[in-house]
């Protein structure tokens, strides 16, 4: 079986301004958003963005970008091998 072709065209921007605005291109998706947590799907993978405060000023998913407001704590992708690692011995223990 043949692997798909990975689009080398990517491309996404990541524009921080004193840790409380937060613009963000090549968004695909917002799976899921409360106060304290963001996850993006984006062209790069998944991006959680940790916080306090955080909320929405600005979204376009046919443009693929999204605005956050709120105190940025962490900026992280996502993939299958780091939520394993991020489990830890408990959760790996209880799987």
């Amino acid at each position: 079986m043949m692997e798909p072709v990975k689009n080398t065209n990517k491309r996404q921007e990541i524009k921080m301004l004193n840790r409380k605005l937060l613009e963000i291109s090549g968004v695909l998706n917002v799976d899921s958003f409360d106060s304290e947590e963001f996850l993006l799907e984006t062209e790069m993978g998944y991006l959680m963005i940790k916080g306090q405060n955080l909320h929405i000023k600005n979204l376009s998913l046919e443009q693929g970008l999204v605005a956050i407001e709120g105190l940025i704590q962490e900026l992280s992708y996502v993939d299958g091998n780091t939520q394993e690692k991020s489990k830890g011995f408990l959760g790996k223990l209880f799987k």
